[in-house]
C-alpha cells in the first residue's frame, strides 16, 4: 500500500486553482450565508469563478438572497466539494468598476464552452450582467490558503 502525501491542505489550493478550463464539477461549490433579515444560516449551490487569482460569486442579472444576504452579512463560509470537503470561512468584498468588467467578461465566456452552454442557455448580454448581476469577491479568512491559492498559475 502508498501513502499519499497530499495534504489536506494541498488538496484544498488544488480545489481552488480552478481556472478557465474547469469543468462545471470543478467551479460548484456551495455557501452558508447568514440571512439579511432572519440571521439563520442559508446554503445554496453556487459557481466559483477564479479571475487574475482572486475568486468570485457572479449570477445571472436577477436578484439573488445569497447576494443579499452577503450586502448584509459579509461573512459567510464556502464549502468545497470536488476533490476535498472543506469549509472555508471568507468575507465577501464589493469590486470596482475594472474588476467587474474583468470578472463579468470570463464568466460569460464560459458560454463559449460546448460542454457548458447547454446548461446556461442562451447566450446573455455583456451589458445585461455587468448592470445588474451580483458580484461580490471572495476573501478567505486564512492568509495562508489565500497565500498558497492565489500562488499557483491560472
Amino acid at each position: 500500500m502508498v501513502e499519499s502525501t497530499v495534504t489536506v491542505n494541498d488538496a484544498i489550493v488544488r480545489a481552488l486553482g480552478i481556472g478557465p478550463n474547469s469543468s462545471r464539477a470543478e467551479r460548484t461549490i456551495e455557501i452558508t450565508t447568514l440571512g439579511r433579515r432572519s440571521r439563520i444560516p442559508r446554503r445554496i449551490e453556487v459557481w466559483l469563478h477564479r479571475v487574475d487569482s482572486r475568486w468570485y460569486l457572479t449570477g445571472m442579472p436577477v436578484p439573488r438572497s445569497w447576494y443579499a444576504n452577503l450586502r448584509a452579512n459579509p461573512q459567510f463560509i464556502v464549502h468545497l466539494k470536488h476533490g476535498v470537503t472543506a469549509d472555508l470561512p471568507a468575507t465577501a468584498v464589493p469590486v470596482d468598476e475594472q474588476t467587474r468588467r474583468r470578472m463579468i467578461a470570463a464568466a460569460l465566456d464560459l458560454q463559449n464552452r460546448p460542454d457548458l452552454a447547454p446548461r446556461i442557455g442562451p447566450r446573455q448580454s455583456f451589458d445585461e450582467w455587468f448592470a445588474h448581476s451580483p458580484l461580490v469577491e471572495i476573501v478567505f479568512d486564512d492568509e495562508q490558503l489565500r497565500t498558497a491559492a492565489s500562488s499557483r498559475s491560472e
